[in-house]
């Protein structure tokens, strides 16, 4: 590669030495950087350059560049910030993952930054910028679209820009309104209440009133009235104009192109990893998005000319210019880069998954020069003690045998039998006294198929009497997580099984019954000795199984042996005796240290060999992922939720959270039954998924967890608050009531003092009555009465609006009316009748209304 000191730009000395985000503006054609106070403003008018630095739980860091592009951006700065990029990305040893994002089209990624959105303002660095802040306050009206990543975009201030598919934010200098037209989302109206607390901090210093406006629904008669009032009275709004904002670009059948020297070369063959060559880059054309894939060895010429590539493909192509493009290099490779392959074999080499490949990439680099944090790339070992479940709770196991459960007793608890499944139950009271359940079955590596889906089977049954509240999870043999493993103290795995299918299963295959003797020779290991893994395990007793890192228990007939590694600890030692009285309860042990072993030990060993003395190897750390799925003509197709957080666990959702120890399915209260039942499926679906594309264990342990019923080691991964869980409803009505403390209705109110439903029914006869243009628009989809109807409608509407605004009771209003409402109602009625008769004035002739 290029000596970075030829092509670094002044204006990037020190980026990415420390996670967080960096900010750059082009201007005259060069980057500057941004003030801090500034992050998060972007201008129509300019392009820039965002570095996002993280630091994984390895310590390694890594590097996303994003060149946003304004709309009004020249074509000339929108080139600047892409070539800037690539130098910004040599700078940092090549080892970023780059982004286009057009205005208007960012990736989830790159808006996860800023959080809840961007609003990109008119002007710009050539132009010179507007600042709204010092001026006048403006009213103005938005649009927001999306379920977690939300787009906000400012629409023009007219009636004609709403419309029934979308949720609008109206700011006014005293209030904000949400307008949620009535096919709207439910979880975009959700976000939407963020995008009003962020307009209320910004331009209200966080004090202004927040009124919901259901479209067709008038519960809320005062907020209405006072939204209509603003655009100039009520009015039926029309049906949503296809823009290109609502155009989906279809995903085509994806082309691999080979660059050479800045041209295209399309490779007609299966999409394989082996195609990839490390000295070449190349375009993945997905149709609704590109990706350019950088060998690690490349020039930085190659890589800008390949840039150029993509800017010209997409002319040529007619694609959008809003077409997103994400360029990787070799080793960092996101996941969805990855599924775009019939398969991605996980290797040793730079092109291994995950945080490995990011770590020997940037060993690479650093041979050819400075790589700012590469120094931090060796692989954490996972020391640290996870969250575990309460303890003092009631621990229930059975073996599951034939088509029955068989329940253990208590002095063979913590025993379990490589040929055997079994079935866990744990009750236990949360921190809040609240009673929970922590159901699992367990399966042996030699268990048979027919007890495996029995265990399932029986889980499943006890799961749904109760209800769906435990975590239900499946656990294999050799993958136990903490939680399991600090119910049983101790815990250990021995050969052989008790259940019938396996003595019937062994014995049809001739095979020998390894099961553990009550007396005869068997050989135990001690393994970890935290609460959290110390699990112990049956080897074959044989002299070659032993190790100098560890502590083992020999039973020969009635003498128990405790052999003690010469670098074990003494805690090891501590648990070596305690497994040997588990077994053998009362039977004397004998100590022996490595080297001093007498000749009855190596005699039941079958004779003295060559042993191990190497550390066995630990799991790495990894990142958490939160994923949303769809099936495609019955494939899996994940979705990534970047920098995820409570707030993205939707009620109406299915999700898988792959924290690579373990998978969890969550499932909202919303959540259809049907697809509750069939969340281990999803589950093993995206685990096979995950095998091929990500080196993920196929045996990792799997969970289904409820919406309020999340253990604390589910909870771990976010910043949680569970006073969320007592709020029902669906994801507008939950956030409407963290938020503002407000309802959210689902209809008119029924009869009491009458206020509410009769104010409604006046302003909708008043709305039918006073808008005979809006009939006349609607002449073609209703039938209009016979006659004119005009007087005697409106008499109608007045008596009804009368009745309505003299009422003797007191209206009942949300919390957060002020106590001037009933007043504001009034006028709102009464100036939304002036506007229309104003309008009629040439029918009504000289008549008057007079309110009292």
């Amino acid at each position: 590669m290029s000596s970075t000191k030829q092509i670094l730009d002044p204006a990037f000395q020190g980026a990415g030495q420390k996670p967080g985000t960096e900010i750059w503006r082009i201007e005259d054609f060069k980057p500057v950087p941004l003030p801090k106070s500034d992050y998060g403003k972007f201008y129509c008018g300019d392009s820039y350059i965002v570095l996002q630095t993280t630091c994984n739980r390895g310590g390694a860091y890594l590097s996303d560049i994003h060149f946003w592009i304004g709309k009004d951006s020249s074509q000339d700065e929108a080139g600047t910030s892409a070539i800037k990029t690539v130098e910004l990305d040599s700078m940092l040893g090549g080892r970023a993952v780059q982004h286009r994002e057009p205005q208007g089209y960012e990736s989830d990624k790159f808006l996860s930054y800023f959080k809840p959105c961007i609003i990109p303002m008119e002007g710009g660095f050539a132009s010179g910028f507007r600042k709204p802040e010092e001026d006048k306050f403006e009213t103005r009206l938005y649009i927001c679209k999306g379920k977690r990543a939300i787009r906000v975009k400012e629409v023009p201030f007219a009636r004609s820009s709403l419309n029934h598919d979308d949720v609008f934010i109206l700011d006014t200098e005293k209030k904000i309104y949400q307008f949620n037209g009535a096919n709207s989302n439910i979880q975009e109206r959700a976000k939407a209440l963020e995008v009003i607390q962020h307009l209320k901090d910004k331009y209200h210093e966080g004090v202004c009133d927040v009124a919901i406006v259901d479209d067709g629904k008038l519960q809320a008669e005062s907020d209405s009235g006072e939204f209509w009032v603003v655009f100039g009275g009520f009015a039926p709004i029309g049906k949503k104009a296809l823009s290109d904002d609502d155009v989906i670009l279809e995903t085509t059948p994806t082309k691999l192109y080979s660059v050479n020297n800045g041209k295209l070369t399309l490779e007609d063959t299966v999409l394989t990893k082996s195609i990839l060559e490390n000295t070449k880059c190349f375009l993945l054309d997905c149709g609704s998005e590109l990706y350019v894939w950088v060998g690690r060895v490349t020039q930085v010429d190659d890589r800008k000319a390949a840039s150029v590539a993509v800017e010209e493909f997409i002319v040529k192509q007619n694609r959008p210019k809003t077409t997103r493009v994400t360029q990787v290099i070799q080793g960092y490779e996101d996941h969805t880069f990855k599924s775009k392959f019939d398969s991605w074999p996980v290797t040793n080499a730079a092109g291994a998954s995950g945080e490995d490949g990011r770590g020997k990439v940037a060993a690479l680099l650093k041979k050819k020069g400075d790589v700012k944090g590469a120094s931090k790339n060796s692989p954490a070992v996972n020391e640290e003690i996870p969250p575990l479940l309460e303890g003092g709770g009631k621990l229930e196991v059975w073996c599951v045998d034939g088509s029955a459960k068989t329940a253990l007793p208590k002095e063979d608890l913590g025993k379990f039998h490589s040929g055997d499944c079994y079935i866990v139950l744990y009750t236990y009271h949360s921190g809040d006294k609240r009673e929970e359940f922590y159901l699992t079955y367990w399966i042996g590596k030699n268990s048979i198929l027919e007890d495996q889906h029995t265990a399932l089977q029986i889980t499943n049954t006890i799961w749904n009497s109760m209800k769906g509240r435990p975590i239900l999870g499946r656990i294999y043999e050799g993958k136990e997580p903490p939680q399991f493993i600090a119910l049983f103290q101790p815990m250990v795995i021995l050969k052989g099984g008790i259940s019938c299918g396996y003595k019937n299963s062994v014995q049809e295959k001739g095979l020998p019954d390894e099961t553990y003797p009550g007396t005869g020779v068997a050989l135990v290991r001690i393994n970890g000795t935290s609460i959290h893994n110390n699990k112990t395990l049956q080897v074959d007793a044989v002299s070659t199984s032993l190790s100098s890192t560890n502590c083992f228990v020999l039973q020969s007939g009635n003498s128990m042996f405790i052999w003690i590694g010469n670098t074990s600890s003494y805690e090891q030692q501590q648990w070596a005796a305690k497994i040997a009285e588990f077994l053998k309860p009362g039977v004397a042990v004998k100590h022996c240290k490595e080297g001093t072993e007498s000749s009855s030990f190596w005699s039941a060993l079958g004779g003295k060999q060559d042993y191990s003395n190497k550390n066995a190897t630990q799991d790495v750390v990894r990142e958490p992922h939160l994923y949303t799925f769809s099936f495609r003509n019955g494939k899996l197709e994940v979705t990534e939720v970047y920098n995820f957080s409570q707030d993205d666990l939707l009620t109406e959702d299915v999700m898988v959270l792959d924290t690579h120890a373990e998978v969890f399915v969550w499932m909202g209260q919303c959540v259809d039954t049907k697809e509750k039942q069939m969340a281990f499926e999803i589950g093993e679906k995206y685990i096979e998924h995950a095998v091929t594309f990500e080196g993920l264990a196929s045996d990792v342990p799997l969970y289904k967890v409820s919406e309020g019923n999340e253990p604390c080691f589910f909870r771990t991964y976010f910043s949680w608050d569970s006073t969320r869980s007592l709020i029902h409803g669906n994801s507008f009505q939950k956030k409407l009531s963290l938020m503002f403390g407000m309802r959210s209705e689902s209809g008119p109110k029924g009869s009491g003092d009458g206020g509410p439903t009769q104010r409604a029914s006046a302003l909708a006869a008043l709305s039918s009555a006073f808008n005979p243009s809006s009939q006349d628009k609607q002449s073609t989809d209703r039938p209009q009465s016979s006659g004119d109807g005009g007087p005697t409608q409106r008499a109608s509407a007045l008596a009804a609006l009368s009745s309505a605004l003299n009422t003797s009771g007191k209206p009942k209003s949300p919390q957060s009316q002020s106590r001037a409402g009933q007043g504001s109602q009034r006028a709102a009625a009464v100036s939304a009748l002036s506007n229309v008769l104003a309008a009629e004035s040439p029918r009504i002739g000289r008549q008057r209304f007079v309110f009292s």
